[in-house]
This record gives C-alpha cells, structure tokens and sequence, in this order.
C-alpha cells in the first residue's frame, strides 16, 4: 500500500505546493521544512483512525507531536485509500470505490450496514473565513469535522464519505452523500444508523 499510494500522494502534494506557490518549484525537491509526519507514519496513523477510531489526541501522544499535525496527515491522506477502493473479504481483487459499489454488494449478499457520523476535534477556522459558525458542533460544544463511514456487522470499513462541517446534522449528511437515494435504489438493504434524533425527525 505504502508503494501503490506513495506516488498519488507526492503528486498530490507537489500540486498543492504549486498552487499556493502560483508558479512552478524554484528549489529542489526535498529543500524547505521538513514533515513532523513522514508519508509512512502519516499513513499507518490514518489506517489506525480508520480500523479502531483512536482520537487523534490518542495518536499524537504516541507519535510525541501535535494533534493539528495528526490531523493535517490524515485529512490528506484518508482520500488515498478511499481511491484506491475497500477490499472484500473472500473475493480476491474485488474493490468497491463509490456509495454505489457498497449498496450493490449489500443487496447482493444481504449484509446488514452500519452508518456513523464521526466528529474530530479540529482547530477554530481563521477569523473572517466563510462558514467559520458551521464548524461548531452543537453536540460536543467544540469545533470539529463530521465524517460519514459505513461498516459492515463485523466493523469492516467499506466507504468513508466527505468531511463536513461539525454543526451538520447526520440526516443532513445522509442526504447529502447521496446515502437517501441509494436507499431508495436498493429497497432490501436494511442498516443501523449511529446517532441522535430529534423530535419528528425520521431516518429515511
């Protein structure tokens, strides 16, 4: 995985560098400050937060750095994988890559899905930023990130969606990933879905 990611990775971040350089490298490649996090540790933390949810105040005390520094390495890395697409267990060289891909082969096999809205804990965006309220979650009275993942009943991880803004709702983002529709799509899959509701309020 190191090997297959490891380029997307570079090419990604020497796409960054370049757009907030506004022109082309003027030095060569390894000049300039050096990663608190290299690309492999930067990884293994990522896989870790995916298969167990340590919090990255967890992870960051373990790796003796900052917990902004966990939080910058996964939130580049996270997509990677998901690109890559999630492995299934007893079907070698199958992947499911999109929301689509994890309801079809629930319908097909009759797997029973989980839906979670994780939050972490991030820095208050800068003074003046559009949307710098919607990052305050009214659950943990904190700013965070929600992201949508969807396991199956033995806790394997099959689809991670976007990050969202911690204030949004989970029906909001169920909605908004696109996971309503897949269900209107796929009428016979059932899931669990982790989170409070509010009166009135249904899951679709």
């Amino acid at each position: 995985m190191i090997e297959e990611l490891g380029d997307l990775w570079l090419a990604w971040r020497e796409s960054e560098l370049r757009e907030r350089r506004g022109a082309e490298r003027q030095r060569e490649a390894g000049a300039g400050p050096k990663h608190d996090l290299v690309f492999t540790d930067g990884l293994l933390v990522t896989l870790v937060r995916l298969r167990t949810g340590l919090p990255h105040a967890a992870l960051a005390e373990l790796y003796g750095i900052a917990r902004s520094t966990i939080s910058g390495a996964i939130g580049e890395i996270r997509p990677l994988p998901a690109m890559r697409g999630f492995a299934i267990p007893d079907h070698s060289g199958t992947r499911l890559r999109t929301l689509a891909d994890v309801f079809a082969y629930a319908d097909a096999v009759g797997i029973r899905l989980r839906i979670d809205g994780a939050e972490t804990q991030v820095r208050r965006p800068k003074a003046g930023r559009p949307g710098r309220r919607a990052f305050v979650s009214g659950k943990k009275k904190q700013n965070t990130i929600k992201t949508t993942t969807i396991s199956d009943g033995q806790g394997r991880l099959p689809w991670s969606g976007a990050d969202r803004p911690g204030r949004m709702h989970d029906q909001t983002a169920v909605r908004t990933e696109g996971i309503a529709e897949q269900f209107r799509l796929h009428p016979k899959v059932t899931a669990e879905v982790e989170g409070r509701q509010g009166a009135g309020q249904r899951v679709p």
